[in-house]
């Protein structure tokens, strides 16, 4: 049964709770962790995907855990997925 579930993209949080509020730019953030500034802005266009490298790199900055970045990420995955997925003609096996 596909769902049509409104999921937000990590890099929306990564902007609307860190880069806003701290008033610093893609750019200047890929500075600080030592990442290329396209990761970065890639991120925030919802484009690609955080990699651990980043999510140690974003927890550090933060103050957060990579825990944090990872989760945001699975769970993001996991709403894409099963808006596209049916799974409705599985049958599940039973135990003997």
């Amino acid at each position: 049964m596909k769902k049509n579930v409104k999921f937000i993209h990590h890099g929306e949080v990564l902007y609307e709770l860190y880069l806003i509020p701290l008033d610093i730019s893609a750019s200047t953030l890929a500075k600080k962790i030592l990442v290329p500034r396209t990761r970065i802005e890639r991120l925030l266009r919802g484009v690609t995907s955080v990699s651990t490298d980043t999510a140690i790199r974003l927890a550090r900055i933060f103050g957060t855990t990579p825990e944090y970045w990872l989760n945001m990420q699975r769970a993001f995955d996991l709403a894409h997925v099963k808006n596209i997925i049916d799974v409705s003609k599985i049958e599940p096996l039973n135990a003997a």
